[in-house]
């Protein structure tokens, strides 16, 4: 590879160099020797010229299959600056520089959920169709997702929302109310103009009832046409009416005003208890006196996921022994490859892979990382190499100390702890693409772009299969390769696509040009890299530290998610 990038190179410069010195009267100098040596040359041998033209045709292949991937490369080093920056503005700028930290273009975007003026007012008790009770699904973020999806479903009904039952059977065995992590009074408040909500059925109304409320699941992603052909009916006739394990049991797409009316509930009208947001608002501010800036990272890599996935990782005989057995709890799975899943980049990041995307794309060492997790399979030896990759590693355990024992017991709360925190980080990133990932993803397009980064499973799989293949030079430029277009930018949301709750574009406006002005542009302490760059990325004091921790042996390979079938055992 290094002689064929050499001939690359001199190619290029050689044909530069020509097209710079022979212009003008030179042209028509150089066209006349070419034509006295053809003169010259009247006897032509046509094999001679059919295997000149296919080697031509070769050495064009070769150089047009390389030429595209690396030509930010050569321009900027062949060609003058100023036609090189024209012709970036030319094409979009599509390679310019980022702030790592920091889209550069948040300041275009802003939230908007507001309700319109057509949106009629919510209809009052006494004057609903019946009362709507909801048994939300799975962890703390599932729920969210289903108790957002009730607000909608009773608007849709014309009904009075009941405030929804948490689940307490799930995997993560969590006692706890819907009280108890969310603010029920600002949720009934908040939203009164949208739904009517309130904390129980009346007494009265219960005992005028000839039978028990009835009980249903409706399908997933169910249109609002199929509440009112399937569920109003039962509504009207038995007037109470329940839906059971209610997670994405309401269609993606929706009318607008249907879809910040979903933004209303999950962005403003979900806070968080005063006890859970006052620890993680402390968490936050602990870190913000250690570092100016932080990064976020929630990790999934409990032992059951591990096992439910199917993926192999690099732990021998005794993981695959372990997670087999673990495996056997749930008769239904697929087979699976644990390679071809991974090709597929269906297997979120290692926790060390996901030190190492980080350190390619720019993140020195001394950058501090909150870490979110639950158990880790492997425990700190597992962790080890992110911790090698950066020191400055803390969990909600290391930084709330005896805070953090009234929540010890229930799950969800500690998640809600995890949640905040995530939030408040100035970057976030996970390896997995679990319901928390993409309601954090979708908060925090909503509140500002805040920068949120999606590793490129599919692509970066393959790099870390062949990471010892190359030098630390080469991978950090390919992961940054592999990593255009999941950084977060406000360009990268296409409307419609994915989940509503990871990409809420009816709820994202631009703002108008003239009133955006010079507001936080640029903060001269930010690193900034381009993702494209062939340059190595130099770290404070310690430039061989990301080959160094590269190099070393991984021992471990990744996991895998099985989407649907993945919610309803592990959640978030």
């Amino acid at each position: 590879m290094g002689v064929v990038k050499a001939w690359r190179f001199s190619f290029i410069s050689a044909n530069l160099a020509l097209l710079q010195q022979h212009n003008g009267n030179n042209k028509q100098f150089v066209l006349c020797r070419w034509r006295s040596y053809c003169l010259q040359r009247r006897k032509i041998s046509w094999p001679l010229v059919c295997g000149l033209m296919l080697f031509a045709l070769g050495l064009i292949s070769l150089f047009t299959g390389h030429v595209a991937s690396d030509l930010e490369w050569y321009s900027q080093r062949l060609v003058k600056p100023s036609l090189y920056s024209k012709l970036k503005e030319g094409i979009g700028s599509r390679h310019t520089q980022i702030d790592i930290w920091k889209s550069n273009y948040s300041n275009y975007y802003y939230g908007c959920s507001e309700r319109s003026k057509k949106f009629p007012s919510a209809t009052s008790e006494r004057s609903s169709n019946g009362y709507l009770l909801i048994a939300a699904s799975g962890g703390l973020n599932q729920q969210r997702t289903g108790i957002t999806d009730a607000v909608i479903v009773a608007r849709i009904l014309n009904a009075t929302l009941v405030v929804p039952e948490l689940d307490h059977h799930s995997y993560w065995k969590d006692d706890s109310d819907f009280v108890n992590i969310f603010d029920v009074n600002y949720f009934i408040s908040s939203l009164s103009k949208d739904v009517t909500i309130v904390k129980r059925v009346p007494d009265k109304v219960m005992r005028s009832m000839e039978k028990p409320p009835y009980t249903m699941r409706v399908p997933r992603k169910s249109t609002p046409e199929y509440y009112l052909d399937q569920v109003l009916p039962i509504l009207l006739r038995r007037r109470v009416v329940q839906l059971t394990k209610f997670d994405y049991r309401l269609a993606n797409d929706l009318d607008e005003e249907l879809q910040r009316l979903r933004c209303r509930v999950n962005y403003h009208a979900l806070r968080f208890t005063k006890p859970i947001q006052g620890l993680g608002q402390k968490l936050v501010t602990r870190m913000r006196k250690m570092a100016k800036r932080f990064i976020a990272v929630h990790l999934r890599f409990e032992p059951d996921m591990l096992a439910f996935s199917g993926c192999y990782y690099g732990g021998g005989e005794k993981e695959r022994y372990e997670l087999g057995e673990i495996r056997k709890r749930w008769a239904t799975l697929p087979d699976l490859s644990p390679e071809g899943e991974r090709k597929r980049g269906k297997c979120p990041l290692t926790p060390h892979e996901v030190g190492l995307m980080l350190r390619a794309i720019g993140f020195a060492n001394d950058t501090y990382l909150y870490v979110a997790s639950g158990e880790i399979y492997g425990g700190e030896e597992t962790l080890r190499p992110l911790r090698e990759l950066f020191p400055n590693f803390y969990t909600k355990e290391m930084l709330a100390n005896e805070g953090l024992k009234p929540f010890l017991p229930f799950s969800s709360r500690l998640a809600a702890i995890d949640f905040i925190v995530c939030d408040e980080s100035d970057v976030f990133i996970t390896n997995n693409n679990g319901n928390m990932a993409k309601i954090l993803a979708g908060r925090r397009r909503y509140m500002g772009h805040k920068r949120t980064i999606r590793p490129n499973a599919k692509r970066l799989s393959a790099l870390f299969m062949a990471r010892n293949k190359m030098d630390w030079d080469a991978f950090a430029r390919k992961v940054k390769s592999c990593q255009r277009g999941f950084m977060g930018e406000p360009d990268e949301m296409k409307p419609g696509r994915g989940e509503f709750h990871e990409f809420p574009d009816s709820c994202i406006c631009e703002k108008q040009v003239s009133n955006i002005g010079n507001k936080n542009n640029g903060d001269h302490n930010f690193k900034q890299v381009t993702l494209d760059s062939s340059d190595k990325v130099k770290y404070k004091g310690e430039e061989n530290q990301g080959e160094k921790i590269f190099n070393n042996s991984m021992g471990k390979e990744i996991i895998n998610t099985v989407d649907d079938e993945f919610d309803e055992h592990f959640p978030d």
